[in-house]
């Protein structure tokens, strides 16, 4: 089934090959114009801006709480009644160590508030936290497909593997922009989005 859409695609193919495209260039746009380091670091309304400029051009859904439940491979995300209070529980979370970061961004994963692009736009704002808090982000390229599909998969029981896992990419090339556009391409490679390089848009943009 494909997904409501504002450019009334009815081709699931076709929709996720534009939303790649769309969505990653407002990535880039994000990270080059500073935008990203205005918007609330560590809480759901940040997300929920980030989420909103990556979407808004192709769901009307972008930034707004699903309204549905959702399960992914037999594990069901947070149900819809508790939503709104499992976020106002995880925008308590600290934020000061790297084991509460990555905490903080386990639950926000297990709560997964958006009809769709939670991945995506989770890791963006899980990079925000780190930089803002420990001077650091992800090198996504760093991190093996598998091994974070599964780690995350185990997290909401055990979290030590994917600690254990960022913890290896981290850098501090916080502000690198081949950093950002080689992790954005691993990041969108987790939900099978690999069309698309970063670096080819964003020379097309120029």
């Amino acid at each position: 089934m494909t997904l409501e859409n504002k450019l009334g695609i009815r081709n699931s193919a076709e929709l996720a090959q534009t939303e790649e495209k769309i969505s990653k260039e407002k990535a880039l746009e994000l990270f080059e114009s500073g935008m990203l380091d205005a918007f609330p670091v560590g809480t759901f309304r940040g997300l929920a801006q980030i989420h909103a400029f990556l979407f808004s051009e192709i769901y009307d859904f972008a930034g707004k709480l699903r309204s549905v439940n959702l399960t992914k491979g037999g594990f069901r995300f947070a149900p819809v009644l508790y939503l709104e209070s499992a976020l106002e529980q995880i925008d308590k979370m600290p934020q000061s160590t790297f084991d509460q970061i990555i905490e903080k961004y386990v639950e926000m994963n297990v709560a997964h508030p958006f009809r769709e692009g939670n991945g995506r736009s989770g890791r963006i704002w899980l990079d925000a936290i780190l930089k803002k808090e420990l001077q650091l982000v992800v090198d996504w390229s760093r991190v093996d497909k598998e091994d974070y599909l599964l780690a995350m998969e185990r997290s909401p029981i055990k979290d030590i593997e994917i600690k254990a896992l960022l913890k290896t990419a981290l850098t501090d090339k916080i502000d690198d922009r081949e950093v950002f556009m080689k992790g954005l391409d691993a990041s969108y490679q987790y939900e099978g989005y690999s069309i698309y390089k970063t670096e080819e848009l964003s020379k097309k943009h120029r």
